[in-house]
């Protein structure tokens, strides 16, 4: 007789509790996965997937969300276990993965005491043992020096480190199954690559189940053995990854697949107008950050940006690429004088704007826009998209209300919204909606030339392909120059005329997209190229196992 599955879910429904009623968020889905394997649960936002993942160790309960159906875990229903049953499960047979490491980790203490603590409360052992466990657990998911590290917080680690201590603290107790929620989304390539990587050894070596929710098709490619597609709380496809990927038979799941930018497609021809005029051009830009030691000891100041050299010219698209901490950011707020460069120089139309003032600056304001990574973030949510939007109206001079309501509205139609949408308030947006506000509050003043600093890393796919075909509209119809700063390559491809590759503050390599993609000199661009996912799972299952030799040698 063969063994049960490690996890059985059927008709699994969640309703969330919405003012006097409920909505259901996952209607009647359905799975099962065996021990050592991994399934795939992706679709776009608000699809119900992490609803799912969460089911599956019961962190509903206690919401006010109302779950029927049945999920057993390692023998174990999530949806009626009570008291001891349910402590058991969450932790000891399985543990969980999230997002976002700075929400689940405490920052006022040490890393290696949160897993400590974990280990006792689910085994009988004592403070000594359960700190050892930590840092055990700490080097298998390859924190160097893990006993010092332990007792470093949150803080003192970088996004990928810090996802690895998520790792780290869901093994502490040797589950049964891993449930990763977006374990990667916020990542650059490279450390995204190593995240899976390191997934698919600890599922190789201890036999744990997988399962593995995102938005992003490429990153189950090579991740997975199955993949289940989600679409407004229902399962639309399950079966193979290789199948799903390779040959999806409904619409939803190929619409998906189209919306996913490949690394391997040129760049789309005449993105902008044709490149014109020099609009912008940096000569050895630099900016320092001056830090401190303790409270009040001065150190050597981080040199952010060292000697970039570029130009933009009007109606082209230059794609600046790089991982967290290569200065791109930084950069992209010098171009627009957000920040003043500390060396260097800057001009804009031939006139040198780097070492200008803010009331000097200001008419030259209207023309040099940003569009930033994290509209929640940018836009006042106690201010209504209406008023956020006619902002920039009203520093440029406007007083006529009813001029700046009209152009207004016409701005939120012209990048996909309803003029009537005026009075709403952020929270009543979706993502993609709040980026497309962020969008029309760059264009507000009328500028030539718009710095997006990574304006859809957190969009899914579907909704990613729209804004960026927004762009692509906005640029082709005003001329504008754009700037696309992301960590995304795919998507910079897909975009950009020309491209810089960014390491450490300083452009490594720069050229025609094109060239730089298909022909890169510099290894670190040639490292980049590698670690990006790609669909055919034989192909990300051939590029894991080339990394993990090059990492052994």
């Amino acid at each position: 007789m063969s063994p049960e599955p490690l996890v059985q879910v059927r008709d699994l429904v969640v309703d969330f509790p919405v003012g006097d009623g409920h909505l259901r968020a996952v209607d009647g889905v359905g799975f099962t996965l065996e021990a050592g394997q991994a399934l795939g649960i992706v679709g776009e936002s608000g699809s119900g997937k992490s609803t799912v993942a969460s089911a599956l160790l019961g962190l509903h309960r206690g919401t006010g969300a109302r779950t029927g159906g049945s999920v057993l875990v390692a023998g174990v229903d999530a949806v009626t276990a009570e008291g001891e049953e349910l402590r058991r499960l969450r932790g000891g047979s399985a543990a969980m993965v999230f997002q976002d490491p700075l929400s689940a980790l405490d920052p006022y203490h040490a890393v290696g005491d949160q897993i400590a603590e974990v280990v006792r409360v689910h085994r009988p052992v004592s403070r000594r043992a359960a700190r050892a466990r930590a840092v055990e657990v700490l080097d298998r998911v390859g924190i160097a020096d893990p006993a010092r590290r332990s007792r470093s917080r949150p803080h003192e680690f970088s996004g990928g480190m810090r996802q690895r201590v998520l790792i780290a603290m869901a093994l502490a107790c040797e589950p049964r199954l891993l449930v990763a929620d977006e374990p990667t989304t916020a990542l650059d390539v490279t450390v995204q690559a190593q995240i899976l990587d390191l997934l698919h050894e600890l599922r190789t070596e201890t036999g744990a189940g997988l399962v593995l929710v995102t938005h992003d098709l490429g990153v189950v490619a090579g991740s997975v053995d199955r993949v289940l597609v989600m679409k407004d709380g229902r399962a639309v496809e399950h079966g193979p990854v290789a199948d799903v990927l390779g040959a999806p038979r409904e619409p939803y799941t190929r619409a998906l697949l189209s919306a996913v930018p490949r690394i391997d497609a040129p760049a789309a021809p005449g993105q902008g107008t044709g490149p014109g005029e020099v609009l912008l051009e940096a000569t050895d830009l630099r900016r320092e950050f001056a830090t401190r030691g303790g409270l009040t000891r001065r150190t050597a100041p981080v040199t952010a940006v060292d000697g970039v050299s570029l130009t933009v010219r009007a109606g082209e698209t230059l794609g600046i690429v790089g991982e967290s901490g290569s200065g791109k950011t930084t950069l992209g707020r010098m171009l627009v004088r957000l920040l003043e460069p500390t060396g260097g120089r800057l001009h804009y139309r031939g006139r040198d704007i780097g070492a200008l003032g803010e009331r000097e600056l200001r008419p030259l304001r209207r023309e040099l826009q940003m569009v930033f990574q994290d509209p929640v973030a940018s836009l006042n949510p106690r201010r209504t998209i209406g008023e956020s939007v006619a902002d920039p109206l009203r520093v440029a001079g406007e007083r006529d209300e009813r001029r700046i309501r009209a152009r207004v509205g016409e701005l939120l139609e012209r990048v996909g919204l309803d003029a009537d949408w005026y009075h709403r308030y952020p929270h009543e947006f979706s993502g993609g909606q709040r980026q497309r506000v962020g969008i029309a509050r760059a264009l507000a003043p009328g500028p030539r030339l718009i710095v997006c600093d990574e304006p859809v890393s957190a969009l899914d796919v579907t909704t990613q392909a729209h804004v960026v075909a927004l762009l692509g509209e906005l640029q082709r119809d005003l001329g504008l120059a754009l700037v696309f700063v992301a960590h995304d390559l795919a998507v910079v491809r897909q975009v950009s005329d020309r491209v810089a590759v960014m390491r450490a503050g300083r452009i490594v390599e720069q050229g025609d997209a094109d060239t730089v993609y298909d022909s890169p000199q510099h290894p670190y661009t040639k490292g980049l190229l590698a670690a990006v996912p790609v669909l055919d799972p034989v192909e990300a299952t051939a590029r894991r196992h080339a990394r993990l030799a090059a990492a052994g040698a």
